[in-house]
């Protein structure tokens, strides 16, 4: 059973790197091509000024949505199928 904790952090880790991984992507492929001026002809652009507060905010949402692995809940069930807060087991 002390191997099911590491298994569900790592499982929510990686999902949490998945995560982060398609939020940076979207980010550049809209906001990229935007401060590269290729909407300028249009009428379209992107101040280098608002180019850097978008990366920046990218950075914290990218950094908040990392944080929140620390919700995951990491008990083991006892012989009940209940979630004991300590991972401990009933006494029989």
């Amino acid at each position: 059973m002390d191997v099911v904790r590491p298994v569900k952090l790592s499982t929510a880790s990686y999902r949490k790197m998945q995560e982060n991984i398609v939020w940076a992507a979207g980010y550049n492929v809209f906001a990229l091509p935007l401060a590269a001026g290729v909407l300028a002809p249009v009428g379209i652009l992107l101040s280098p000024a608002v180019g850097a507060l978008l990366l920046s905010l990218s950075t914290v949402i990218v950094a908040i949505n990392g944080q929140s692995r620390r919700r995951i809940d990491l008990s083991l069930p006892d012989r009940s199928g209940r979630a004991s807060p300590t991972g401990a087991r009933a006494a029989d």
